[in-house]
């Protein structure tokens, strides 16, 4: 059967989920189809009022129900019973995805939804096995230190993997026995809203999941700093993630877990495996059109091996199949937006007119769609703003160093340090690079993220605070309490 549809025929909520029920509003944000840059129609932009309506439905319903004081293997069995449904419903999942986003038809079901349900299945298991301790005391005396689910813990995902970043908060938030509410990029709500109503339909109480549409200014900065939420967790860009700390700090003080803005360098040592390095960061950066947060876009390639790995990385990123992300045989994903794609335009002439040497790309691309060539610039110093900048787009730079003490100097980032690579077949080598790169993750020989979910993803710097996935994210999602008993 083959994977591509029709999008005109789907049926697409434009409400917000709240208490079980989708409610409706004011329609106020037009959607654009990314693919062909048709109109999607209208989605509203949930209010204080609403956003309050969510929140209370959500402390309500995550004290009546006895969600986070109850057994945890309830929420255990809940969780696997919502993630067997999201598998179920992969096909009607990865449609209402790829018609609004960037990501295609051929990638959702087998990456982003199945990776979606093991992440809550993931997180479901930590929910009877992670609690509080007995610490030592005196003989007189009873420590204990217990730890509880905040309440209401307030999401915000991003457009780039709508549906696997829900899966990021709601999987942890759940299992730690808090409810949610979750704002979704108000470019990719649908296949968000349908996975909070697959929640109430595995058993997870209505309104535990609760789901507000509507942008960052209006919508998020009333969740973020509304008084009944306990936690603030967030996926996006460097410069809203500021603006959320400043609206949390105007408003109070709480916890929070902010994934941010990368600028990821991948260091190849003249020893590597070049044929595995091209096929690496062309991967990397090709992969949704260099729309995401760890791409490895600053390749730092020995001297003596940059001529042959540039032209390995050319003859990987030129052949390039770009459409509508609904048909099957689409292998190259749009920027999400006019505006995004203008943007990586923007910085890319201005890398030119720094000096920058175009090896390829360069351009939009002229056809229906917000398409970028995939581009990789050369010449480029420290200073150059496709080396400083975040473009979010398939853009590459290349700079060549003599020694690994230039490759550490080259790869240090003055804003981001979210991830990292290293290709070499030198052990230590490796492992004096991993220990010295400033990121708050680095792969080596590879780049990008497995299924071990055990592996907690965070940056340093101003690439984020906090991490999510692995136990860490577990326990973000729980607040500890120290309790000491004179016997």
């Amino acid at each position: 059967m083959s994977l591509s549809f029709d999008p005109d025929t789907l049926d697409l909520r434009r409400a917000h989920f709240i208490g079980g029920e989708y409610v409706a509003d004011d329609a106020a944000l037009e959607l654009t189809r990314p693919s062909d840059q048709r109109p999607l129609g209208a989605v509203p932009v949930a209010s204080a009022g609403t956003v309050d309506r969510a929140v209370e439905t959500a402390a309500r319903v995550q004290r009546a129900s006895g969600w986070g004081r109850g057994q945890p293997r309830d929420r255990t069995r809940a969780l696997h019973r919502w993630a067997s449904l999201i598998d179920a419903h992969a096909t009607e999942l990865s449609q209402l995805e790829a018609v609004a986003s960037t990501r295609l038809i051929s990638q959702l079901p087998g990456i982003d939804v199945t990776v979606t349900s093991e992440q809550i299945r993931f997180f479901a298991e930590l929910a009877d096995k992670e609690g509080g301790a007995l610490v030592p005391t005196s003989d007189d005396r009873l420590g204990m230190v217990l730890d509880e689910p905040y309440g209401v813990v307030a999401a915000i995902t991003p457009w780039n993997f709508p549906i696997s970043m829900a899966g990021w908060k709601l999987g942890p938030a759940l299992a730690a026995g808090n409810a949610v509410v979750l704002k979704p990029s108000e470019m990719t709500p649908f296949a968000t809203l349908r996975m909070a109503e697959l929640s109430v339909e595995a058993g997870i109480p209505a309104g535990l999941v609760n789901v507000v549409l509507g942008d960052g200014p209006v919508t998020g900065t009333a969740m973020t700093g509304h008084p009944g939420i306990g936690k603030v967790s967030f996926t996006g860009s460097t410069l809203a993630g500021r603006a959320i700390m400043e609206n949390i700090a105007r408003a109070g003080v709480k916890p929070m877990t902010l994934e941010l803005g990368g600028k990821s360098p991948q260091v190849v040592f003249a020893d590597a495996d070049l044929d595995l390095a091209a096929r690496c960061i062309a991967g990397s950066i090709m992969f949704n059109a260099g729309q995401a947060c760890v791409a490895g876009s600053r390749v730092i390639v020995a001297a003596s091996v940059a001529d042959e790995l540039a032209a390995r990385l050319v003859a990987l990123m030129l052949p390039v199949n770009p459409g509508p992300g609904w048909l099957a045989e689409t292998g190259y994903s749009p920027a999400i937006s006019a505006r995004q794609r203008d943007r990586i335009d923007q910085i890319v002439q201005s890398a030119i007119t720094a000096g920058a040497e175009v090896v390829c790309g360069g351009v939009p691309m002229d056809m229906p769609g917000f398409f970028y060539q995939p581009t990789l610039l050369g010449g480029v110093d420290a200073a150059n703003p496709a080396v400083t900048e975040e473009i979010f787009g398939p853009v590459l730079t290349l700079q060549t160093f003599t020694d690994e003490a230039e490759a550490l100097a080259l790869a240090d980032h003055p804003t981001y340090g979210l991830a990292a690579g290293v290709f070499t077949r030198d052990l230590s080598r490796a492992l004096r690079m991993t220990r010295a790169i400033q990121a708050g993750t680095v792969w080596v020989n590879r780049y990008g993220r497995s299924r071990d979910h055990i592996l907690p993803t965070g940056g340093y710097k101003s690439s984020g605070i906090g991490k999510d996935l692995g136990r860490e994210a577990y326990h973000a999602n729980r607040r500890s309490k120290s309790v000491l008993i004179d016997i």
